[in-house]
């Protein structure tokens, strides 16, 4: 559940919030988790509350847009089975790793095991 009034936000950005909480909803995502989670996500791109007296002041224009943009980029990326940049492959579990090998198209990887995986990977990879 998100914390504190959401006062100082603007008509827009509640909008937003409701939009993406809508579609976490959709997904299957618990109620209180897909607000927690739009308000995460409308924070991180416009720096908090917009209207005077809030916490967004503080944040510049520029890094509102850069966090925006960065925010795009890396849902595209994990769309096309990239693994996010701070998670290493050895973290991932076997069901995981199978995906990202289904993603590049590895052949054989059904009768792999792990290591033979995080292997076929690596190689692809490089």
């Amino acid at each position: 559940m998100p914390r504190g009034s959401k006062d100082k936000y603007t008509a827009k950005q509640k909008r937003k919030a409701e939009h993406i909480e809508d579609s976490y909803k959709d997904r299957g995502v618990p109620q209180d988790e897909a607000e927690a989670r739009a308000w995460a996500t409308v924070n991180k791109q416009s720096g908090g509350g917009e209207k005077a007296g809030g916490s967004g002041q503080k944040t510049s224009a520029a890094s509102k847009e850069a966090a925006r943009k960065s925010s795009a980029r890396r849902a595209a990326a994990t769309r096309e089975g990239t693994p996010r940049p701070g998670q290493r492959l050895e973290a991932m579990n076997k069901t995981e790793l199978m995906d990202l090998a289904r993603k590049r198209d590895i052949a054989g990887r059904s009768r792999m095991r792990k290591e033979e995986l995080l292997q076929a990977l690596r190689k692809a990879s490089a």
